[in-house]
């Protein structure tokens, strides 16, 4: 299992040792040290027991001795991370090598390259940055005791004894993403760790076993349609960085995947002309965005096909969006650049910043915003192109819609400060204030009833805070 990640195999042996003292401090320290003299040795770190909540109990020596075998097996350190040389996949720097800070994700480091990973499932290329500051090693038990204090254990229904058995496949994803956002494993900063084991593997496996559940509705024979799972999640929070971790683990684990998004479907720049002049002075329709701006005989044309992707052989092309043409309005991209998929498809990955909105009373949306009133009416149309496809739900939630605005703020701020062209204060202010009505009127329902349809055993909510990180829920 481990060996594809080709972990160096001059490791010998892998010495876990505890502290010699104790003492009554809210963190522990342990040291790694290994035999291997291309090491310097030996690697120090903390970590603090005050995170993990009231349920969890304290590594079990039948733990330590499971995942001690497991490491030794596999030759690896591990939490943060192994001592590994991974193979390169293909990548494509920029011209200068780094990356706008404008593009960066505020959980990596800002002094690593930029990489343009790009895949063969339709999924866009993520320009990311990685770490490059020196390794520091931590130990079996911190990285067990830390997956058991994230904020989605509960929610899962997971025990500490399921990790427990199932500690290796965490291990494994982990190392899978430090690879693909190409993070130094010896040297990860709270922020990735919380992103990754805290958020990005526990959504996998939840999405893994929303995956082994609609497989066994079906007879041995029968063609198996992909589980559609949709995203939703406002603007600037990391859905598409979720998206794309997701996609790259599907495909690992061996299952085909695809992934679209509802910007795909906006209108023409032509058809959107027409929508601003059927719309006059709605500011909400001026521009591209809420419903009523989108194709949806298209959305329908293109979820449907995806569901019957169940053969070997099959292909379709999946329609992407060019944000960049008429000025920033917005076209669709040449066909001839979409992205192919084959099939047999295993699952579709479908996000959205309204996806699973539905109209609300028409007094509620009027006294958010009166020129929401045909919005809302343009939304009950959503439900039969969307919404009816989607076989399971993961819901990012978000405190309040204003960190949508910050988000975008301190993208453009980045940009301007590195000489590039970025939006003032004010057209931030004045881009996302289209967005704000419908963000006011329907994530109280969305968060409160779930998407139409939904099923609480097919919903997975994420409460996030302003860092984008995962945090306890009500």
């Amino acid at each position: 299992m481990m060996t594809t990640f080709g972990i160096l195999n001059n490791i010998s042996t892998m010495i876990l040792s505890q502290p010699t003292s104790s003492s009554p401090s809210s963190s522990s320290s342990f040291s790694l040290t290994s035999t291997s003299s291309s090491l310097s040795l030996p690697y120090k770190y903390q970590f603090h027991t005050s995170h993990s909540p009231s349920f969890i109990t304290p590594t079990t020596p039948t733990t330590t001795k499971k995942l001690s075998k497991f490491i030794s097996s596999s030759s690896c350190t591990i939490a943060s991370f192994s001592i590994s040389k991974l193979s390169t996949m293909p990548t494509q720097t920029t011209k200068s090598g780094f990356c706008p800070l404008s593009q960066r994700n505020s959980w990596m480091q800002e002094n690593s390259t930029c990489y343009n990973i790009s895949t063969n499932s339709g999924c866009r290329p993520l320009h990311s940055v990685f770490p490059t500051a020196p390794a520091v090693v931590s130990s079996v038990e911190d990285l067990y005791e830390y997956i058991c204090s994230g904020p989605l254990i509960e929610k899962l229904s997971l025990t500490p004894k399921m990790l427990e058995d199932n500690i290796e496949r965490w291990i494994e994803c982990g190392l899978h993403l430090c690879k693909l956002f190409r993070i130094n494993e010896l040297n990860m900063t709270i922020a990735q760790k919380a992103r990754l084991f805290h958020y990005y593997v526990p959504v996998f496996l939840w999405c893994e076993d929303q995956i082994s559940q609609h497989r066994s509705k079906f007879k041995d024979g029968q063609d198996i349609p992909p589980l559609l799972i949709g995203f939703s999640a406002p603007q600037g929070c990391g859905k598409t960085t979720l998206v794309f971790a997701l996609d790259y683990l599907f495909r690992l684990s061996g299952r085909k995947s695809a992934t679209v998004s509802i910007d795909d479907f906006y209108l023409t720049a032509e058809d959107q002309a027409k929508m601003r002049e059927q719309n006059p002075g709605n500011t909400l329709l001026e521009l591209r965005g809420n419903a009523g701006s989108h194709d949806l005989p298209l959305s329908v044309e293109t979820l449907q096909g995806l569901t019957e992707m169940t053969k070997k052989g099959m292909k379709m092309k999946l329609p992407r969006y060019n944000k960049s043409a008429y000025g920033g309005k917005g076209d669709r991209a040449d066909p001839s650049t979409w992205p192919e998929v084959k099939g047999p498809l295993t699952v579709v990955l479908f996000e959205g910043w309204m996806l699973g909105f539905k109209p609300v009373p028409n007094e509620v949306v009027k006294a958010v915003d009166p020129q929401l009133e045909v919005v809302n009416r343009n939304l009950e149309a959503y439900y039969d192109a969307w919404d009816k496809f989607i076989n399971a739900w993961i819901v990012i939630k978000i405190k309040e819609p204003s960190c949508v605005y910050q988000w975008r703020l301190q993208a453009e701020i980045a940009m301007r400060e590195e000489g590039k062209p970025g939006m003032s204060d004010e057209e931030v202010r004045d881009f996302v204030s289209r967005y704000f009505p419908a963000y006011k009127a329907y994530l109280p329902t969305l968060y409160s009833e779930g998407p139409l349809g939904s099923d609480p055993e097919h919903l997975l909510v994420v409460d996030i805070d302003d860092e984008r990180n995962p945090i306890l829920g009500n």
